[in-house]
């Protein structure tokens, strides 16, 4: 195949960065790239950095045609289901924006993918240098315990953008750190595979005018370690990292600095990485799936486990 058309329904900031690494890799492969875009609101001007890469806009999912390599479901979360049992026979292959959906409780067996489609959701951390240096290089065997931590202030997320007004903040478009902060356990899940129990406590405890949870917490219990995590919509410093307590030292996987840290060997690793590195790398994965026939490590089914685990139901 030298030729991929895709449709993205959603034009938020996620489908936007889609969009721009999309148009990079395929001018790396030396492939034609044909996107299409559904979008809910017709009275909103197109975004001009995008007009030259966007061939076709529609404004209902009925309206869009059925030859599509790929859609690209990128609209709320809450949304997501609803789409998908909508769009599954439009195209051959499908990529979910993370989370999969905004409930546990979907009967994903209405989902009926073309045979030998490739239906992905995103899980990009998995893809930054840290988490491939961790999955590649510790052995979990030998570390005993695990605390990780994703705080930032909702409100500086989306710049010009009014916190109060985002899906981020209401319960019922999918917000809430529990499944907008998936991210986390996805990649705990990805190095080190499910708990066998979870315990989890979740609620709204900051001033903040939102009416979803600003705070998770879980303990989470392997056959030979614990697991930690806090998740925060009100943290005032940024702070996004991974600490591996074990028998030979304490390491520290920083998301945000981009880097490992022995603490008590002294060794630190920096990688020179930036967003769209990682993002586009998931990409590159996603299209090898459908190229190559590799393997799908993230498809729906899995992506709904990570979702119950979220949820504290395991």
């Amino acid at each position: 195949m030298n030729r991929l058309k895709v449709c993205f329904i959603g034009f938020g900031s996620i489908a936007r960065r889609h969009i721009s690494n999309l148009v990079q890799v395929c001018q790396t492969m030396e492939m034609d790239l044909i996107i299409e875009l559904c979008r809910s609101n017709n009275t909103r001007e197109m975004d001009p950095n995008y007009e030259g890469m966007i061939n076709t806009v529609y404004y209902g999912i009925d309206d869009i045609p059925d030859d599509y390599d790929i859609i690209f479901v990128t609209n709320p979360t809450k949304c997501h289901f609803d789409t998908l049992v909508r769009v599954q026979e439009k195209a051959k292959h499908f990529f979910v924006e993370k989370p999969v959906f905004d409930r546990t409780n979907v009967d994903i067996s209405k989902l009926t993918f073309p045979r030998g489609g490739v239906c992905y959701v995103a899980c990009p951390l998995r893809y930054t240098s840290v988490i491939q240096y961790l999955k590649k290089n510790i052995n979990f065997k030998k570390i005993y315990s695990v605390r990780s931590i994703s705080s930032s202030y909702l409100p500086n997320w989306r710049e010009g953008i009014d916190y109060r007004t985002t899906y981020s903040a209401h319960k019922t478009l999918g917000g809430g750190v529990a499944i907008d902060l998936i991210h986390e356990w996805d990649y705990i899940t990805y190095l080190m595979g499910m708990p066998e129990k979870v315990h989890n406590i979740l609620g709204k405890f900051s001033d903040l005018e939102i009416d979803s949870e600003d705070l998770a917490i879980y303990i989470a219990q392997y056959k030979d370690k614990c697991v930690e995590l806090h998740l925060d919509y009100f943290g005032r410093k940024p702070m996004r990292k991974i600490e591996l307590y074990g028998k030979e030292d304490t390491i520290i996987g920083d998301l945000i600095s981009n880097e490992v840290i022995y603490l008590n060997g002294g060794q630190k690793l920096t990688f020179d990485e930036e967003r769209n590195d990682y993002q586009r790398r998931e990409l590159l994965t996603f299209l090898g799936m459908i190229f190559k026939n590799e393997k799908n490590s993230n498809d729906i089914a899995n992506a709904c486990q990570i979702l119950d685990l979220a949820n504290g139901m395991l």
